[in-house]
């Protein structure tokens, strides 16, 4: 598996931000699978947010999309942090999905400091897209993009948004990312070939 390191930090300038800010983001399309708060919250843990104190309330939305079409995905940034998001597609069970990539940290005499992490280029299945939308300044407006779906079926995929942090201390329940996850109905276009690189949905 190749990887590349993020490594956006470079400038002295990003070393003088607010060291104990927390980056914080909205999912907004496809729907979550959880109630969010204005910021987001709960999204620490992985795989699919929630805290180790509050594991959310599910929202029971299914979203209902095509194989082998585009996906759009909007996620707002509620509390600036820089850094960049993973997607990535669970079929048959969370534990599917990618853990969260390797960081690049720093010494401080408060404890590690996250320096860059790990983008996959290309990405590797599960993973859909990585090293989406790079920033090291505050964003007003949402980030978009549409994600090339696979072309198969499954009842309740799990699409997952990891944000990753920079310049960010180490939290407990979820290190340098944010998680947050939608769940897909996909039905496979006929016109097309099935992936067959993904596993079959269990039925």
């Amino acid at each position: 598996m190749k990887h590349t390191a993020g490594w956006f930090l470079a400038t002295a300038a990003l070393m003088t931000l607010a060291p104990f800010a927390e980056a914080h983001f909205k999912l907004l399309e496809p729907g979550s699978w959880l109630v969010e708060s204005n910021l987001g919250d709960p999204q620490k843990l992985a795989p699919c947010g929630g805290t180790s104190a509050n594991s959310g309330m599910p929202t029971n939305t299914v979203t209902k999309v095509q194989g082998g079409q585009k996906l759009h995905i909007k996620v707002q940034e509620t509390v600036f942090h820089p850094g960049h998001y993973r997607v990535a597609l669970a079929v048959n069970s969370r534990a599917e999905l990618p853990a969260d990539p390797e960081v690049v940290t720093r010494d401080t005499d408060r404890g590690p400091w996250s320096v860059s992490a790990a983008i996959q280029n290309p990405p590797q299945l599960p993973a859909l897209a990585d090293g989406l939308f790079v920033h090291t300044t505050r964003q007003a407006d949402p980030f978009e993009t549409d994600i090339q779906l696979p072309n198969i079926t499954c009842d309740k995929c799990t699409l997952q948004i990891v944000e990753f942090m920079a310049e960010h201390g180490y939290n407990k329940d979820g290190g340098y990312f944010y998680h947050h996850c939608a769940d897909l109905q996909i039905s496979a276009d006929p016109s097309k070939p099935v992936d067959t690189r993904w596993p079959a949905a269990k039925k």
